[in-house]
């Protein structure tokens, strides 16, 4: 396909979306105060090399559409994809998804997300250990696509949430909503995403509803005309402007906080860069910053990687392989593993 630059067209319908979003009245709920955080943690090694958000690129990788819907095509027909994570301590989490085309009705995707926290020991006051518990959440999902015109595409997902901590269990339901925007003579690609519209049916303690972890996300890629790179461009939280964290401990000698965020910073803080380097149909080399995981896990007396991230991908025979490691923190970065095929080449 003979490809354009982008034109002035597309970049006025991706700044009307970001404009449009930014108006939009919501309560933000952002780490630390919402229940089943696990729902926005990154499944796959690609959105992890990439930086962790919500990558968006129309090369039929069904492990980009559990967070953005609007992704999921009938190409994408009888594609099953495993996607597990060695995270943190004893924690473990991931996804399986299958995607079915039904022609007129749209294409579906169920996919089963889920976390184990490892198991915990009980112990009295004196330190004396009686005994061990665990700790796990999953969500059943129910994924749609379907093409409007030949420029734009929406998407939905429909969730069942389980959790059960120790004696504790709760229900949840809740919607992804997603738009996707295709240009018609480029691989420029532009999508919005509202995730985790819902609520606890049954909250851990009876009376105790608590929000779910709401999120407003933007995302965008195109790949260069005349070189095999893909760039990636999202930002998250488009529901609350701030994200900043000032440190009250820190004060000046009239006892007022200080260290308050610039604009600038701010406004960075909802940012995520990604970059592809597509060496050969087989093999692609992945890498991404996250300015606020950086601002907010890093070290200052410690040189590190916190917020960089960088994966591959490698495609043999009729299976795909992503590897991811994402930086955190100086004790830890965990790896992603995704791996798709399609059972239709079998």
């Amino acid at each position: 396909m003979k490809q354009q630059k982008v034109t002035l067209k597309d970049l006025k319908f991706v700044l009307l979306i970001i404009f449009g979003i930014g108006f939009l009245n919501v309560n933000a709920q952002i780490g630390g105060q919402s229940t089943y955080a696990f729902l926005n943690l990154e499944n796959s090694a690609r959105i992890a090399a990439l930086g962790g958000a919500s990558p968006v690129a129309l090369d039929d990788d069904l492990s980009l559409a559990i967070a953005n819907p609007s992704l999921i095509r009938p190409s994408m027909d009888q594609q099953l994809t495993f996607s597990f994570v060695d995270y943190f301590s004893d924690i473990n989490y991931g996804f399986v998804s299958y995607s079915k085309d039904y022609d007129r009705l749209g294409s579906f995707v169920a996919s089963v997300q889920f976390i184990d926290y490892g198991t915990f020991k009980y112990a009295n006051e004196a330190g004396v250990q009686q005994g061990e518990f665990g700790a796990s959440e999953f969500a059943l999902i129910l994924g749609w696509g379907r093409e409007l015109t030949q420029n734009f595409r929406i998407g939905a997902n429909s969730k069942f949430i389980y959790s059960n901590l120790e004696q504790y269990n709760s229900i949840g339901l809740a919607v992804d909503l997603s738009a996707t925007y295709m240009a018609s003579r480029t691989d420029f690609v532009a999508s919005v995403m509202i995730l985790n519209a819902g609520r606890q049916l049954k909250a851990y303690r009876s009376g105790n509803i608590e929000p779910l972890p709401f999120e407003i996300r933007f995302a965008l890629s195109n790949k260069l005309k005349h070189i095999p790179f893909r760039y990636h461009l999202m930002l998250t939280h488009l529901e609350k402007f701030d994200l900043t964290y000032v440190n009250p401990l820190l004060q000046n000698d009239f006892g007022q906080s200080i260290g308050e965020a610039s604009l600038a910073e701010k406004m960075m803080s909802h940012v995520v860069v990604g970059g592809e380097i597509l060496f050969s149909e087989n093999f692609t080399f992945r890498f991404g910053y996250n300015y606020r995981r950086r601002q907010e896990m890093k070290v200052d007396s410690k040189f590190s990687t916190v917020g960089f991230s960088w994966g591959f991908g490698i495609k043999v025979s009729k299976f795909q392989f992503n590897y991811a490691r994402s930086a955190y923190h100086l004790v830890g970065s965990p790896n992603y593993i995704t791996m798709i095929v399609n059972l239709s080449d079998f």
